[in-house]
């Protein structure tokens, strides 16, 4: 995500679009939290942190991608979806992340691939020559000769990438291209298969954090702007627009996950920054229980991949001493050097104020002190709002907006018109989605969660996210 520098995602080679065989369709996946429901007994907050710290170093008109997981703090905060590739076709599980571009699967004799994951999932390898209609992709066709930076890239070589993160592993292998299914609206609650052909790489090795058994998915499957995401090669064969919208339940799990115009439920949007490498909007300021914070305008990344919500320090520490300002008796501890903890016996709601986002065009966001407040154990709560201690390259700090602000509404990312808006929304109902060729008719898309595995051990999480926590505050530099 953004600088090439210092651990951020270097992203070597990226693919440009194929389009599908079919026009205006709706698609829908199948999305699944890496480890499903919130509840937690606390020892994993720094996992959270560790989760987000891979997350941000890497920062598909109708179509429908299953959901399973959530996004709370007591969780891994990861959504993974299900996806089917190659003729005949084989499962794929593999991360959804709107901070990348790329489409990645773990290939065949893959060295340092994981061979087990703690998810509840049966992980698997993507072999080319298994598929009647898998082909290396070779220096001299067009996307690659377009995309690539190697110059010893050459006729008849395969195509190849490489992409490294910012706790230290990587992936590289080649570009392959094959057919993918997806699920194309078809009806009130309907879908029908449909394939399309896609470019994307073969992972043949894989160091560090991508390969441990309890982060272990089958790839990651990027929903960027760029023209090498999945979402990007589906628009420009002209077959569908770039509009894709999530729902993330964060109460049970799960939630919806589309590409295609939303109709129902109506929502508000707010300019994307011009030529910004991720989804960024302009932060125009924070109320808390009313009182407008004096802090001043800022850059904001919304991030469905981050766990947290990290605020530039100035932000932070305003916004701490209004939440607070209500029981100067509480005592506040440090847990694990990075999370602010507190005795709380009370209901959290009536005690603790709500915040308000205004961002550019008056939209708000509201986040709740069940949004943003997280129980540990018994009585003992955690502050979800970080310092984030990061900086772009220029010198500016960060505002991360994650999974913390963000379940509980539907979100809506309009690439074409490069616009992004939200709004309150119960995930595990349902949204209707425009239908291109049916004259503006629109189909009605439910929720979905495919989670199957339990709750990891929270003390092992929680060990395990201690060890990356640092590399976060780096990130950015």
């Amino acid at each position: 995500m953004g600088d090439l520098r210092n651990g951020c995602l270097i992203l070597l080679l990226i693919l440009m679009g194929y389009g599908v065989d079919v026009k205006g369709e709706n698609l829908v996946f199948n999305v699944k939290h890496k480890y499903g429901g919130r509840n937690g007994n606390g020892s994993i907050l720094n996992d959270l942190k560790a989760h987000d710290n891979r997350r941000h170093s890497r920062m598909l008109t109708v179509i429908d991608f299953k959901l399973g997981g959530n996004g709370l703090p007591t969780d891994a905060a990861l959504y993974y979806t299900k996806i089917s590739i190659g003729n005949p076709s084989r499962d794929f599980h593999v991360q959804v992340d709107t901070g990348s571009d790329i489409l990645w699967v773990n290939c065949a004799s893959c060295e340092g691939c994981p061979t087990k994951s703690d998810l509840g999932i049966d992980l698997m390898k993507y072999d080319p020559k298994a598929s009647a209609t898998g082909k290396s992709v070779s220096c001299d066709e067009e996307f690659c000769m377009l995309n690539t930076p190697y110059s010893d890239c050459r006729t008849g070589m395969p195509c190849d990438f490489q992409v490294s993160y910012g706790d230290g592993s990587s992936t590289a292998g080649f570009f392959v291209k094959d057919d993918m299914q997806f699920e194309q609206v078809s009806g009130d609650l309907q879908t029908t298969l449909m394939n399309g052909s896609i470019s994307f790489g073969c992972s043949s090795r894989q160091s560090g954090e991508l390969g441990a058994s309890n982060q272990a998915v089958d790839g990651i499957l990027g929903f960027g702007q760029a023209s090498s995401s999945v979402i990007s090669q589906l628009a420009a064969s002209g077959k569908v627009k770039k509009i894709f919208a999530h729902c993330l339940n964060g109460k049970n799990g799960g939630g919806i996950f589309t590409i295609g115009p939303v109709v129902n439920p109506k929502v508000n949007t707010t300019p994307l920054v011009p030529d910004a490498p991720h989804y960024s909007v302009i932060m125009k300021g924070i109320e808390v229980d009313g009182h407008v914070l004096d802090i001043p305008t800022t850059m904001a990344i919304v991030d469905s991949g981050t766990t947290l919500a990290y605020l530039p320090h100035k932000v932070y520490s305003t916004l701490m001493d209004k939440l607070i300002e209500r029981h100067p008796q509480l005592n506040i501890r440090l847990v694990e050097q990075s999370f602010h903890c507190f005795d709380y016996t009370g209901k959290i709601d009536d005690g603790f104020p709500v915040v308000n986002f205004r961002f550019a065009d008056s939209l708000p966001l509201t986040v709740y002190p069940h949004d943003y407040l997280f129980q540990i154990e018994e009585n003992r709560w955690c502050i979800g709002w970080q310092d984030s201690k990061m900086q772009t390259k220029d010198g500016n700090e960060i505002t991360l907006l994650g999974d913390l602000v963000l379940s509980n509404k539907l979100v809506v990312y309009d690439i074409e018109n490069q616009a992004i808006g939200w709004t309150e929304y119960d995930c595990s109902s349902t949204i209707k989605l425009k239908y291109e060729e049916s004259s503006g008719s629109a189909y009605t898309v439910s929720s979905h969660n495919i989670s199957s595995a339990p709750m990891m051990d929270s003390t092992k999480f929680f060990t395990s996210f201690l060890i990356t926590i640092s590399i976060l505050f780096n990130l950015f530099k």
